[in-house]
């Protein structure tokens, strides 16, 4: 256990410092080029906490998966899903929420951190209905710091690369895993057969 890194202190001996180009990104706020690149991002990752620990969900829309409401707030409408809400559950205890934006076909990736609160406004949902279908809120993001962050990690997983992409006929499918841990309440077959029929249905 002697490895084991306890301290700041430790770490930035092994790391040092960072370089200019990696503080001097930083905004407060979102400038010009910053809204080009969250407006071209359709998917983000959203990191919450709450009492019973972290959670981090996907979210994903047609066009800007993010709308720059003005230079410190964006928005985040909330999509149709499973339901079990653990995102917004720690929202409305503890704002503090961070974003990771993806944006299909490029390295680039944006980083958000913030606070966030919930919110029913009528008119806000009106304004991000879908196929005749309005989120049930809208979660608005107060920017505290915003940055873009270096391609290395997309170029290593090569996530835009089809030559490296899995074939999802070898991944266990979501049926088959549910079936396991329902421990066979739940058809997996069935499941997995009803699925694209029952999310077209309920994408908005």
């Amino acid at each position: 256990m002697s490895h084991i890194i306890r301290s700041i202190d430790a770490l930035e001996n092994i790391y040092g410092h960072p370089q200019l180009a990696s503080t001097a990104k930083v905004s407060d706020r979102i400038t010009p080029k910053y809204r080009d690149l969250i407006e071209a991002s359709s998917f983000c990752a959203v990191a919450t906490v709450g009492p019973e620990g972290m959670d981090c969900s996907p979210r994903g829309d047609e066009g800007a998966c993010l709308i720059v409401e003005d230079e410190k707030t964006l928005l985040l409408p909330d999509r149709r899903g499973n339901n079990r809400i653990d995102s917004l559950r720690n929202i409305v205890r503890d704002p503090r929420v961070a974003l990771m934006m993806l944006i299909p076909g490029s390295g680039t990736t944006v980083r958000v951190n913030g606070t966030a609160e919930l919110t029913t406004d009528p008119e806000l949902l009106a304004r991000f209905a879908k196929e005749g279908n309005a989120p049930r809120c809208v979660v608005r993001i107060t920017i505290n710091e915003l940055y873009f962050q270096c391609a290395r990690a997309v170029i290593r997983a090569g996530l835009w690369n089809m030559e490296t992409h899995v074939d999802p006929k070898t991944l266990p499918t979501p049926g088959s895993i549910l079936q396991e841990m329902s421990q066979r309440e739940i058809d997996g077959k069935k499941y997995d057969r009803e699925w694209p029929e029952r999310a077209a249905k309920t994408m908005w």
